[in-house]
């Protein structure tokens, strides 16, 4: 980079737009922004180099010197509104973001911006930088910081009554109660943001989120139904605005579908007008998931978990409900296979399932006693024994409701008796 600046007009912009290559233009617009000038049109002038600047490092990968404009750029921001600066602040964290591999450098970016613009008394822009920051540590796992970053950040965004930053800053907070396993306050703070949301205007991609997050809530509880809608207004959303998230929003609604007992609806969704865009290996994923719940085959599910695995075990919400599924998947083709047996040997089911007889025999015995089905296990000879379902008379209960009620006649009879008798 050259010490010697240019002067910050249109014609500077276009040379840097003519170079020959990046390293050029990356050079030219350096020297632009280092034109002392305080003059409206060079301010102007200014912006759209360090835009530009900006978009090259980007493509550039230079993470590291996009950090390093931020410091570079602090005398321009005393001399141009608040707002841009919060603009140009926000862009450049947003274009380090877009860069892989920069999850620890956008941390300690937005630490040093929060120091910045705290010494500065720039609320507003602390504000949105430290909600960000929240949002890179929940990604980092680092629950513990953001937890006390939000808690705090909440407090002071109440009493500005910002609804827009209260929204978002809600719904930090209900995603990472979630990854802490807490789920009632993860409701709380999605309630939060939902009545914050009710009283503005909300951007079609936040409402998305919330109804993402409403859903992911509802599926926890087993109550997939209300959460397939609300999956499905969340890829509506997301889809219409060509968000990356409509994927995983289409996702989990097949995944509800699955976990209804209506794999055979998957089909005719991603065959869809909206389901055939987002063809690609998360959908495949869900219908080798659910093709195999169809067949109620274990080993087409173990199969899809192995093929797939990045887009089942390594996402948090499909891998959460994974384990269920399974479950309920062992216990139907556990059912399937003593259907025509009423004694049989443990280790000849477990051949067939294709799993160790341990695992088998305590599954088994679990589903004994969960009346899955009737029948008890002769652990001496290895076997399994089904009884037939008893059939349950109906004269029995009526008999006993008429016990009952003489029972109740007899008692208030002795009652008066007694009180004749005295």
């Amino acid at each position: 980079m050259e010490s010697s600046y240019l002067p910050a007009t249109t014609e500077s912009l276009a040379k840097a737009q003519e170079a020959k290559d990046a390293s050029e233009s990356i050079s030219i617009l350096y020297r632009v922004i280092q034109d002392p000038s305080s003059a409206a049109d060079a301010l102007r002038t200014k912006e759209v180099a360090i835009t530009n600047l900006t978009n090259y490092l980007t493509k550039e990968n230079r993470a590291e010197e996009l950090r390093n404009l931020l410091t570079q750029l602090r005398p321009f921001f005393a001399v141009i509104p608040k707002a841009k600066t919060a603009k140009i602040v926000r862009g450049i964290i947003d274009a380090v973001a877009k860069i892989p591999g920069t999850s620890d450098l956008q941390i300690s970016l937005c630490k040093e911006m929060v120091e910045w613009t705290r010494a500065e008394k720039r609320t507003f822009l602390r504000q949105r930088v430290e909600a960000r920051l929240a949002a890179l540590l929940l990604e980092n796992q680092e629950y513990t910081e953001a937890l006390t970053l939000l808690t705090s950040l909440i407090k002071e965004v109440r009493r500005l009554d910002d609804k827009l930053l209260l929204v978002d800053i809600d719904l930090l907070e209900s995603k990472l109660h979630f990854s802490l396993r807490n789920l009632p306050k993860a409701k709380a703070s999605l309630t939060a943001a939902r009545t914050a949301a009710n009283a503005i205007y909300v951007p079609p991609a936040q409402q998305g989120t919330i109804d993402l997050q409403s859903g992911i809530l509802h599926a926890e509880e087993k109550d997939y139904k209300t959460a397939y809608s609300y999956f499905f207004e969340a890829f509506e959303a997301f889809s219409a605005l060509e968000d990356p998230k409509a994927i995983f929003s289409l996702k989990y609604m097949l995944l509800c579908k699955i976990m209804v007992n209506q794999a055979d609806d998957v089909a005719g969704i991603i065959s869809s007008k909206a389901g055939l865009k987002y063809l690609g290996p998360d959908v495949d994923a869900m219908k080798a998931v659910a093709d195999a719940y169809s067949k109620r085959s274990l080993k087409y599910f173990e199969t899809a978990l192995r093929d797939y695995k990045s887009q089942l075990e390594e996402d948090p919400i499909v891998h959460r409900h994974l384990s269920s599924l399974y479950d309920t998947l062992l216990e139907q083709n556990l059912c399937r296979l003593i259907e025509p047996y009423s004694r049989v040997e443990i280790a000849h089911i477990a051949e067939m399932i294709e799993l160790p007889v341990d695992h088998v025999e305590k599954k088994l015995s679990q589903m004994i006693l969960d009346k899955k089905f009737a029948g008890t296990l002769d652990q001496g000879a290895g076997c399994l024994i089904i009884f037939e379902d008893p059939k349950t008379e109906e004269i029995f209960p009526a008999t006993l409701e008429t016990i009952s009620n003489v029972g109740k006649v007899v008692d208030s009879l002795y009652m008066r008796s007694a009180k004749i008798m005295a």
